[in-house]
């Protein structure tokens, strides 16, 4: 499927979508989650991909399961917001790493983030 990477194990490449809707506030803190076969489906996965990701997520805290009702989102705020603090760093530093090869100073891509974010607005 092309929405998954061949670089990166599937149910990895789920639990950074769902880790995504965590921190954007797409799924909010103890909503319940679509059962393991609704995002399979969803995904065109396996359940038992799913189910990995989902495990791994309960691992990390940011998911808690209730057995008799299905699982949701942690209401750990603080430990949400230290994800989508991690999150940003990771793409800051992808972003900076880059932009150091073209030789940009910092200044010059402070102003074209700037410029993007103007023209966004601008759509």
């Amino acid at each position: 499927m092309d929405q998954f990477q061949s670089t990166q194990p599937i149910y990895l490449q789920i639990m950074e979508m769902i880790k995504k809707e965590i921190v954007s506030e797409k799924l909010l803190p103890q909503q319940q989650l679509p059962t393991v076969r609704d995002l399979a489906l969803q995904y065109q996965v396996n359940p038992n991909t799913v189910q990995r990701a989902l495990s791994e997520l309960e691992r990390l805290s940011l998911v808690k399961s209730d057995r008799t009702i299905g699982r949701f989102v942690s209401d750990d705020l603080d430990l949400i917001q230290s994800l989508r603090q991690q999150m940003i760093m990771e793409k800051v530093e992808t972003f900076v790493d880059d932009i150091e090869q073209l030789k940009v100073t910092q200044e010059e891509s402070i102003n074209y983030i700037n410029q993007a974010f103007r023209e966004r607005k601008t759509k």
